[in-house]
């Protein structure tokens, strides 16, 4: 099917001066009267629900006690012992999802401490001083751990390890490291630079040693690490996209989001960035999220974005999903991709099939609508998409990584977490928690190897 309509797909479509203010920090840092007296409506709460309810267990009141006595250095402390990248969680956590749904001035009036604005508050502080590194490492322990991965699960296991005394080495297979937090989120939520920023305050600790441009292709290089190292920890995240699986998904104008993100993030001139003049993104979670809000504010008039189900079903939570909705961003439910429609070899409209649940089931209803797009992207979700993990004798569960609770794989010596373990959540936080978990358990390994060892 074609149509003559001529795709409009460009950049430099805002002034030279706009760029700069559209892409500024989403949520900026709190003044300190303000943190003070947001830090006053803690209640301290014993057996805080909130520490609870974070993947990683900061104690959440007592640092923001710390705040309230201007003690940031001490706040910092708490935060980072806890979670070494507790800045930029700060940034991208869900924490309506999380810490603050559960705060119980949230239960009372529907006010949340404002934890997460908090946690930067004190991080930022320590970030921005003459001696932002807090931590030394113990006594070398002589053992070598091999990290696959330089994003939050990676960085999170290296740093812990590190502290208690082994030498690491962290292998990416990018050009820089940071995974998810250099390449996947928005640039309104990382400004300054911040992910490079954080990485170089954990590779500070020293001990820790980056290999950027290794990419793990054949069962001989895992085998290999396993021969030359004492441990290893997969935090490779999720490196392959799902296809829609309709016809002309392989047209010009189409996109894989993480990618439309990733280029975004590394560009220095974002007025050389082309964005369709309408702009549908596929998907219900936060990077269909952020794709879509980055689109508007490169100038795009309209921005679709669709979900096959309902709002309640959307990954994205209700916050990202107002945040979309406040920049413009149209959400559309109940619609399935049937077709993307061509014009000279180019995507210049996307046929949906608007669906309805039927006993539990998705069904179509016969209806079809059409919507206009010089630009579609795909943000359906992601996959592991390495086969030489299961090559390699990993136990997978679905397309990632089995592991038990504390991250540890059906192969002697090798533990993972984040993105690529099974059963997680897609989040930062939770991708520093399994860093963390398996962190603690390889020093226990390399410690005391028959205590700790797998039967």
């Amino acid at each position: 099917m074609s149509t003559s309509v001529h795709p409009d797909l460009r950049a430099n479509r805002l002034g030279p001066d706009e760029y700069a203010l559209r892409f500024a920090d989403a949520s900026p840092p709190l003044s300190k009267g303000k943190a003070l007296l947001e830090a006053e409506r803690c209640l301290y709460c014993f057996d805080a629900p909130c520490s609870t309810a974070c993947p990683t267990h900061i104690d959440v009141p007592a640092f923001i006690r710390r705040i309230a006595e201007d003690n940031l250095l001490g706040a910092a402390t708490a935060i980072l012992e806890a979670n070494p990248l507790g800045g930029m969680c700060a940034r991208v956590c869900p924490t309506e999802n999380l810490c603050e749904q559960v705060c119980v001035r949230n239960t009372q009036s529907g006010h949340p401490v404002a934890i997460g604005r908090l946690q930067r508050y004190a991080t930022d502080a320590l970030m921005q001083s003459a001696q932002p590194q807090i931590f030394t490492r113990a006594t070398s322990s002589g053992k070598k751990v091999a990290v696959l991965g330089a994003g939050p699960a990676g960085l999170a296991c290296a740093h812990i390890l590190a502290r208690l005394g082994h030498e690491v080495m962290v292998f990416d297979a990018r050009a820089k490291g940071g995974g998810l937090n250099e390449y996947g989120l928005a640039g309104y939520k990382t400004t300054d630079n911040f992910a490079q920023a954080e990485l170089q305050w954990l590779l500070g600790i020293g001990g820790i040693a980056l290999r950027t441009g290794w990419k793990l292709q054949t069962a001989a290089q895992l085998d290999s690490l396993r021969t030359d190292f004492d441990a290893l920890f997969l935090g490779m995240g999720l490196a392959a996209t799902h296809h829609l699986g309709v016809p002309g998904e392989e047209l010009t104008g189409v996109q894989d989001a993480v990618e439309f993100i990733a280029t975004l993030r590394q560009c220095d001139d974002l007025s050389k960035l082309p964005v369709g003049r309408r702009v549908i993104v596929i998907g219900g979670g936060m990077t269909a999220v952020d794709a879509a809000v980055q689109s508007r504010l490169l100038g795009a008039d309209e921005v679709h974005m669709v979900y096959r189900r309902g709002p309640e079903q959307m990954s994205a939570s209700r916050a990202e999903q107002e945040w979309a909705q406040t920049h413009g961003v149209t959400i559309h439910h109940w619609l399935a991709p049937l077709e993307v429609v061509a014009s000279n070899g180019h995507a210049s409209a996307v046929r949906f099939a608007r669906q309805q649940l039927v006993e539990g089931k998705l069904c179509a209803t016969g209806e079809v609508q059409t919507l206009a797009a010089d630009m579609v992207l795909k943000a359906i979700g992601q996959r592991l998409g390495n086969s030489v993990l299961a090559q390699s004798g990993l136990q997978m569960q679905g397309d990632r990584i089995a592991t038990d609770a504390a991250g540890q794989t059906n192969l002697e010596g090798v533990w993972a977490g984040g993105d690529c373990r099974a059963g997680g959540l897609e989040l930062t936080v939770q991708a520093v928690a399994h860093g963390k978990q398996s962190a603690l358990a390889i020093h226990e390994h390399l410690m005391n190897p028959t205590v700790s060892s797998r039967t």
